[in-house]
């Protein structure tokens, strides 16, 4: 029997039935499923689940919803493969299963006092937004809470309907960026590295947090390095490659590290000297 870092004993292959409650749009290709499992899944910031459609097979992904709030899991996908295009064929009513919380979370506690910046891009909000809402409910433990978000288009923008919510929350300050605007956009235009051309904290005395595509993530992580972020302040979610999620399969190794197992959060310090870790 696995031990999780929650510490409940579990079977780490057998599935949890998890009814889906609600299904919400995003964007053209990302879906929000608002999901109730027969028991709590009680995961922390950071770790990810094994979503299983029946069928078809299961996938790995990280929770968007607060780690604080566990009678409902939402988790945000982009359809992409096909147990995802499965997935999104199925309606409110429809049984999944959920193996899990697998990896390790974020450190909260070495963020107290400190300033945060997070940096996402695309569907990499959607993990992001579980450490955003676990920071967000005890706000009074960090000093300020920087998130910094680019997508494609204004259309491509997930939670397009939290984010003025989230605007007005004390200590939150928010800024983002499309890479092509449209006559309704009056934000940024760039990629998402023009959200670093400011950086408007103390960056030595900082955490930075990074979740987006391999591409983006790379630039990204250069950007907050040369503004003065120490590598082991730089968390990055290097989720790419996982797959059974119990460290059998190898397909997630990356160095010396599995992520499913030793991450997905791992530190800039951690992975600096593997050759292309972002690829």
């Amino acid at each position: 029997m696995q031990k999780s870092e929650t510490g409940n004993r579990m079977n780490p292959y057998q599935p949890i039935p998890a009814r889906i409650l609600k299904t919400f749009d995003e964007t053209p290709n990302i879906r929000t499923f608002v999901l109730k499992p027969e028991q709590e899944v009680e995961f922390l910031a950071g770790q990810f689940i094994e979503l299983t459609v029946p069928g078809f097979g299961e996938a790995p992904f990280t929770p968007s919803s607060s780690h604080f709030k566990r009678d409902k899991l939402e988790m945000t996908i982009m359809k992409v493969g096909r147990a995802t295009s499965a997935l999104f064929s199925l309606k409110e009513g429809d049984m999944l299963g959920i193996r899990g919380p697998y990896g390790k979370r974020y450190p909260l506690e070495k963020f107290e006092g400190k300033e945060i910046f997070i940096v996402g891009g695309g569907v990499g909000l959607a993990p992001l937004r579980a450490l955003f809402l676990a920071l967000t409910h005890e706000v009074e433990k960090y000093k300020k809470i920087f998130l910094r978000y680019g997508a494609r288009t204004p259309n491509d923008i997930v939670y397009k309907s939290l984010i003025p919510e989230w605007r007005n929350l004390k200590r939150v300050d928010i800024d983002l960026s499309v890479d092509v605007g449209d006559e309704s956009w009056k934000g940024k235009v760039g990629v998402v590295t023009v959200l670093l051309e400011k950086i408007p904290c103390d960056a030595k005395n900082s955490v930075a947090v990074v979740c987006g595509p391999p591409i983006m993530m790379k630039f990204v992580t250069i950007g907050l390095l040369e503004a003065g972020f120490p590598g082991d302040a730089v968390y990055l979610s290097m989720e790419t490659n996982m797959s059974c999620g119990l460290g059998q399969c190898g397909h997630c190794r990356l160095g010396p590290y599995f992520t499913c197992k030793d991450g997905p959060v791992l530190t800039w310090e951690q992975v600096k000297d593997i050759e292309n870790p972002f690829v």
